[in-house]
């Protein structure tokens, strides 16, 4: 029985990509449905200058289009090698003979092949399987995109990307030794370090959750350079589990995941206006994780 194949980097797995699963699902009839995704971003060997930071991680990004329907995931390596196979080759070659593909549905403006010769007409004069189009706007009237959430979450407005991603933007890390300033005043972080290359919001504060194993905790997030304290490091993500005493969670795999923007990050006249400051994030975050 041939597959029905979806063709995509489903970077965030994000609601034009569900759109694309859900698709799938309705046409599947018993077929298995094969995400093929590819690692590293294609825009890595193409113009590597370019390159985009990343919304979800390899890993992250395997779960999440099988939590969406997705009964297998094929991650191609894409290096050069894979990006000089013509579009013939890369028809014949993976969606034919690998992954016997039926049907194969993919986002509008999709092109493969070397020097993205190929196309959805191109793909269209195939006889070997049927070809779906779709439009990647889901509910939304402007086409969701993973660039369009990488610029939202980078202005700090994480409210926008957790509709377009149906989920709060996360980032994965691990807990690494920061200034264990927080400590002292009674605030103790997670310094979330191992998070180069993903997408990291704008400078500020906001409200979300940290897990680390099976724990997840609603959390006030911080990211910047504290400017308060003179002599402070460089940019850090750093997240306080809102009502936890006595964590030790150093060199542990973490999550941080944002739920709201909270305010803008701001030097203090001292200790104790930043104290009063941070009591009120805490009790706003607290609340919002509440709901």
């Amino acid at each position: 029985m041939s597959n029905v194949v979806v063709i995509g980097v489903f970077d965030g797995v994000h609601k034009g990509h569900q759109s694309i699963l859900d698709r799938a699902k309705e046409i599947a009839d018993g077929r298995k449905i094969i995400a093929l995704t590819f690692d590293p971003h294609p825009t890595t060997v193409f113009a590597p200058d370019r390159a985009p930071t990343l919304l979800t991680t390899l890993a992250d990004r395997v779960v999440l289009l099988k939590i969406h329907g997705a009964d297998q995931v094929a991650v191609m390596k894409f290096d050069e090698k894979f990006a000089a196979l013509s579009p013939e080759d890369f028809v014949n070659q993976i969606l034919i003979k690998q992954l016997e593909a039926g049907e194969v549905i993919v986002g509008e403006n999709f092109t493969y092949g070397h020097k993205a010769a190929g196309n959805e007409e191109s793909l269209k004069l195939h006889s070997e399987f049927k070809v779906h189009v779709l439009a990647l706007h889901a509910d939304d009237t402007e086409p969701v995109s993973s660039t369009r959430i990488r610029t939202a979450i980078t202005k700090g407005d994480v409210e926008t990307a957790r509709i377009l991603l149906t989920r709060p933007h996360r980032l994965d890390g691990v807990v690494v030794h920061g200034e264990a300033r927080g400590r002292e005043i009674g605030y103790p972080t997670a310094n979330l370090g191992n998070i180069d290359g993903q997408t990291i919001p704008a400078d500020g504060i906001y409200a979300g959750w940290l897990t680390v194993g099976i724990n997840r905790w609603p959390a006030a997030i911080s990211i910047g350079t504290n400017p308060t304290f003179a002599g402070a490091r460089g940019r850090q993500v750093e997240a306080y589990a809102l009502d936890q005493i006595g964590l030790d969670l150093y060199d542990q795999t973490a999550t941080v995941e944002f739920g709201w923007h909270l305010r803008e990050t701001l030097k203090f006249d001292g200790l104790e206006p930043l104290l009063e400051q941070m009591k009120k994030d805490c009790d706003l975050a607290r609340k919002l994780t509440e709901a």
